[in-house]
């Protein structure tokens, strides 16, 4: 699938995108040219001394922003496949700094998609978030917004062959800013702050989150959103985890946060279909294909009537002792598991 292809991460240095680079050298040394785009020189410097250009012959490092979308003209020059990974996240962030969020995460969607489309590029998979489901935040609707603006695109190609698809997942284990890192910093306070005691969220490593993006290379067809089926977790259980000696200190739930997190609606349940490992949610405008079709393409199932899929009603909870283990294995190789 990716022998002698040239591909183009934006967030390259972010969390996913180092994974990503990282697996793809690894895994596919045939490929032919891996560029790392993003805005941040000191984290493209850092990069460079995990991935040298002298030893991975395939590497190109490349700053610009995705508001740009003359730097992206000049960086998308016979480019096969973009992964679209870059994105304003903080919630407290995108709702103190709102049109920073908006130009980055809507205007940036659409600077990769035409430049995509004028560049001749073949498929574009665009990293989406579960906060982008029934959003109550900046960054949840501007992520729906791209993701709405992903799946269109498709219709509106014209002859250029090109398939742009939506991966959405929940949160990822040890990313920057999110709350396993946090709670190891905090141990040593003896006191760890959460929001509410009944908040649970989903879970998702790194690993899991580079294979769905494979996988939706594989088998897109253009205007779907592949949705994993991961365990949950509840904030007290990580907590438990990461210091069960801690005092738990409730400091209410933050703006923009929900109790649990949602994947899929009541309303994108419509148009879902189950799979063994994942669920995609189909475009409800028409493609140039039948979502019939495609359920039998893949051997898949209809949900039901009235499906949604959020982490208070999930059906795998990931228990303290698992929490520990990957908290060993894909957070901090010296945490101690007892």
């Amino acid at each position: 699938m990716l022998k002698n292809k040239r591909i183009l991460v934006t967030g390259g240095t972010g969390s996913f995108g180092k994974k990503f680079i990282e697996t793809i050298l690894l895994k596919y040394p045939e490929i032919e040219r891996l560029v790392v785009y993003s805005r941040d020189e000191l984290k493209q410097f850092e990069m460079a001394q995990l991935f040298p250009e002298d030893k991975y012959r395939q590497i190109r490092y490349f700053i610009g922003d995705v508001r740009d979308k003359d730097r992206l003209m000049r960086a998308f020059e016979d480019i096969d496949i973009v992964i679209h990974a870059a994105a304003l996240k903080q919630v407290p962030a995108c709702e103190y700094n709102p049109f920073e969020a908006v130009k980055t995460n809507i205007l940036g969607a659409q600077n990769i998609i035409e430049t995509a489309i004028d560049r001749g590029v073949k498929k574009v998979v665009a990293l989406s978030t579960d906060k982008a489901a029934a959003p109550i935040n900046l960054y949840g609707a501007t992520k729906l917004a791209s993701d709405k603006m992903f799946v269109a695109a498709n219709n509106y190609k014209g002859k250029h062959d090109i398939k742009f698809s939506v991966v959405r997942y929940g949160n990822v284990m040890g990313s920057r800013g999110s709350v396993i890192p946090f709670f190891l910093s905090k141990r040593k306070d003896g006191v760890l702050p959460i929001t509410d005691d009944r908040m649970t969220r989903f879970n998702i490593t790194l690993e899991e989150g580079v294979d769905l993006v494979l996988f939706s290379l594989e088998n897109m067809w253009g205007g779907e959103v592949f949705v994993p089926k991961i365990p949950s977790y509840r904030i007290t259980d990580v907590a438990e985890a990461i210091s069960p000696e801690s005092k738990l200190e409730i400091v209410g739930i933050r703006p923009g946060e929900k109790l649990h997190e949602e994947m899929i609606t009541e309303t994108d349940g419509l148009n879902t279909v189950e799979f063994e490992k994942y669920f995609t949610i189909l475009p409800s405008v028409e493609m140039t294909w039948k979502s019939d079709d495609f359920v039998k393409h893949f051997k898949g199932k209809r949900c039901d009537y009235g499906f949604s899929y959020n982490s208070g009603e999930n059906s795998e909870y990931l228990t303290v002792s698992q929490i520990r283990s990957l908290v060993r294995y894909h957070v901090d190789p010296d945490f101690d598991l007892k």
